[in-house]
């Protein structure tokens, strides 16, 4: 997977936004306007997502290219391998799933105007 792959598939969930808040080189993309991923334009080595606790400890002990989130909290955010040691397909089920645990955590008018 490349940059490219992932920041369109990102903006193609409903209501996300990309922004570079902490330099030039970390984009954000946001859902509502909370961050659910975060990686770096230029290497595209990992990716930070946000991630259920009890499924972030699983996913640790499964997969090396899966560490505590790196500069996060690391109860809910995991930091994902872009080296291919993790599949492009888990990849993107873990953005959705990111994406989800931020979308339902926004106002119920909120998600409504999202998702409509």
């Amino acid at each position: 997977m490349d940059i490219e792959i992932f920041r369109d598939y990102c903006l193609g969930l409903p209501g996300v936004t990309e922004d570079t808040p902490f330099d030039e080189d970390t984009l954000c993309f946001r859902v509502g306007g909370k961050i659910f991923a975060i990686t770096d334009i230029t290497s595209f080595e990992s990716i930070n997502l946000k991630c259920n606790p009890e499924k972030a400890v699983e996913l640790r002990e499964l997969y090396t290219g899966i560490l505590p989130g790196y500069h996060m909290n690391k109860k809910h955010w995991n930091t994902v391998s872009c080296d291919g040691s993790i599949s492009q397909k888990l990849i993107l089920e873990l953005t959705d799933h990111s994406y989800d645990l931020v979308l339902k955590s926004l106002p119920k008018k909120t998600q409504a105007e999202i998702i409509k």
